[in-house]
């Protein structure tokens, strides 16, 4: 397995084929997973978080039903660029999640992924409640769409 930031990992994922992206949050994890053509990031479900684990299985079983050809997973780096413990947790996630399979894994600077979503939520008239039960799911999308869009420009960073 490999990984690393997007622009690294990007050649692994070959031309075609279908990608998982992931918000991985302390009580939830976000999941999303784009078409084979990588245009378009959709949401799949939010993961309550249980064990490494049991959430890697799950996570494992999402890609393997959908013919996935790696993943993109959420950086959450700090606003000076800085990595602190929730960006060394994704790391670890990652690290240990690689031990199980041998697709890609790149990541992506998630910063104010889930601050974007809110708002968009938000002047969508999304309740409250709604928002809580949908904003990882949607952070996934907003993260691995972000992805796509750089790796069809050539641009991967």
């Amino acid at each position: 397995m490999t990984s690393g930031p997007l622009s690294d990992i990007a050649g692994e994922f070959g031309a075609r084929g279908a990608l998982i992206g992931l918000d991985l949050g302390t009580k939830t994890i976000g999941v999303a997973v784009s078409d084979p053509d990588r245009r378009l990031a959709i949401g799949v479900e939010t993961i309550a978080r249980k064990t490494f684990t049991v959430d890697a299985r799950r996570i494992l079983a999402l890609a393997a039903e959908r013919s996935v050809v790696g993943f993109v997973l959420g950086l959450p780096i700090n606003m000076d660029g800085s990595e602190g413990p929730r960006a060394q947790a994704t790391r670890a996630f990652a690290r240990n999640l690689g031990n199980l399979t041998d697709l890609p894994i790149a990541f992506w600077d998630e910063r104010l992924s889930t601050a974007a979503v809110e708002r968009a939520l938000i002047a969508a008239d999304v309740s409250r409640a709604k928002r809580a039960a949908v904003i990882d799911e949607h952070a996934a999308m907003f993260i691995l769409q972000g992805a796509l869009d750089r790796l069809a420009h050539g641009r991967a960073k």
